[in-house]
């Protein structure tokens, strides 16, 4: 497979909060999402890391158009029928290869997994064209300094005209929210607060340690997949001194959770 030439600038690293799939019928969100990818330069392939697929070794999903994954219950028929036929990216899937194994990381492939809901339900609403390749990768582990760790690796792929996408939800406990009635929760509010600050004050030591250096870290994060693609987000940005370039792109609440989504570089 040809091997695109390498980009003509190094590609932002993001963190977005991606939604249920209602967030398609939200009178905001989706337009937010369609300016930032507005104002980024045009990847040549999207590399995906969702909180909804975590599988070890790391696996690389499938190089081809499939059929999405739709990874989710009891939603109106509607959402079923949502179509991101994105082209696969072959030529990606070798290079995360080449740079995993290179570093001594296991790799496995598992070519019949089609895109989650955390990989296409916000890329509907930035590229609706569907005409950017994309490879969905596995969370490997919840570690935060490991998934650090993975992002560093996978950083030169930014080089390459790669836009490496961690995607999560920057609070995530429906638990909760079901208990607590209308409005925005104080641990929600209390943790997007603090992780704000942490992030502005390049706090990486606490981020790496939220579940005990922040307000109400286990009720924000009772199980911390949707914060986990942050730490990939954060190590591509860190491999290549780019941490201070951080920005709050969106921020706010949606049904009570924190939609904080973040750009470096």
């Amino acid at each position: 497979m040809p091997t695109p030439a390498p980009a003509a600038r190094r590609m932002p690293t993001l963190y977005l909060s991606h939604g249920a799939p209602p967030l398609a019928d939200d009178p905001v969100w989706p337009g937010q999402l369609a300016a930032w990818s507005a104002e980024l330069p045009r990847p040549r392939a999207i590399l995906m890391i969702s909180a909804h697929w975590e599988d070890a070794p790391l696996a690389l999903g499938a190089t081809r158009t499939l059929p999405l994954f739709y990874d989710f219950w009891g939603f109106p028929e509607h959402y079923y029928t949502v179509q991101y036929a994105a082209p696969g990216a072959p030529w990606l899937a070798e290079s995360v290869r080449k740079l995993l194994g290179g570093a001594g990381t296991p790799v496995q492939d598992v070519e019949d997994r089609g895109l989650d809901h955390g990989a296409y339900v916000p890329l509907v609403e930035m590229y609706p064209d569907a005409d950017i390749p994309v490879l969905q990768i596995s969370l490997p582990t919840l570690d935060p300094e490991r998934l650090m760790d993975l992002g560093r690796k996978l950083a030169p792929l930014r080089d390459e005209g790669v836009l490496i996408v961690g995607s999560g939800f920057f609070t995530h406990n429906l638990a909760a929210l079901r208990h607590a009635g209308g409005g925005v929760p104080s641990w929600s509010t209390e943790f997007d607060d603090w992780g704000m600050r942490a992030l502005e004050g390049g706090d990486i030591d606490s981020l790496l340690d939220f579940r005990h250096t922040s307000p109400a870290g286990q009720l924000a994060h009772p199980r911390t997949e949707h914060f986990a693609p942050l730490f990939v987000t954060l190590g591509a940005a860190d491999a290549t001194g780019e941490l201070d370039t951080r920005r709050s792109v969106i921020d706010g609440f949606w049904m009570g959770l924190a939609k904080r989504s973040i750009q470096f570089g």
